[in-house]
This record gives C-alpha cells, structure tokens and sequence, in this order.
C-alpha cells in the first residue's frame, strides 16, 4: 500500500504530505515505525514464559492493529486502500479469536497430569 501511494510521488509531494524527513532519510522504502515515527524495535515483542499470559498478550496486540486499521479506514477515502484495511482488520478479528480459544484450551488441561 505504501509502494502505491507514494511510487510517482515527487520530493516535493512528499513534503507536502509530511514525509520529507522520511524521505531524506529513506528515501520511499519502508522503514518502520509508529504514527508518531518513533522506530520499531523489539521492546514492541512481550514475552513472560507463561502461555496464557503470553497468549492474553497476543490478543492485546490482535486487537490494537484491528484498531489501528479502522482507524486507517477511517482516514482513507481510497476505496481500493480501504478494501485492503477490512481485510487486514479482519484478519486480526481472527487470529484473536484464535488466540482466545488456545487460552480456553490451556485453562481446560491446567492442573492435568501429563503422561508420555
């Protein structure tokens, strides 16, 4: 999506659209970061070693990108960008959900003995 909106964007255009310090740095190539423009890093990746709290922590991030693309839909009036948003906002409707039955299922066997 971002190769598409900005592949015939001119130095000027991109200033304009307030992506000059983007493009000076990085040229139009991805790179990574908030709305704010702070930088990925792996600070972003929770972890705690146990899988139902690791699996709360999953939905939490499932469900903060299904925001993020309602809210970039609402921003949008590119009817072509917005079909690609719902899709993607769907796609984390599920994997939440996938994530809510695995901490079901984790809670159901806690406790069990296990024999191999």
């Amino acid at each position: 999506m971002v190769n598409k909106l900005t592949k015939d964007a001119t130095p000027e255009q991109m200033k304009e659209a307030g992506l000059g310090d983007h493009y000076a740095n990085h040229d139009k190539a991805l790179f990574y970061t908030d709305a704010s423009g702070n930088p990925f890093t792996a600070t972003y990746i929770q972890a705690k070693g146990d899988p139902i709290a690791d699996l709360y922590e999953d939905i939490a991030a499932e469900e903060k990108a299904r925001a993020t693309y309602q809210w970039l839909i609402d921003l949008s009036d590119d009817p072509d960008i917005n079909d690609s948003l719902k899709f993607l906002r769907e796609r984390e409707v599920v994997h939440a959900q996938r994530f809510r039955e695995a901490v079901e299922i984790l809670k159901d066997q806690q406790g069990q003995k296990r024999f191999y």
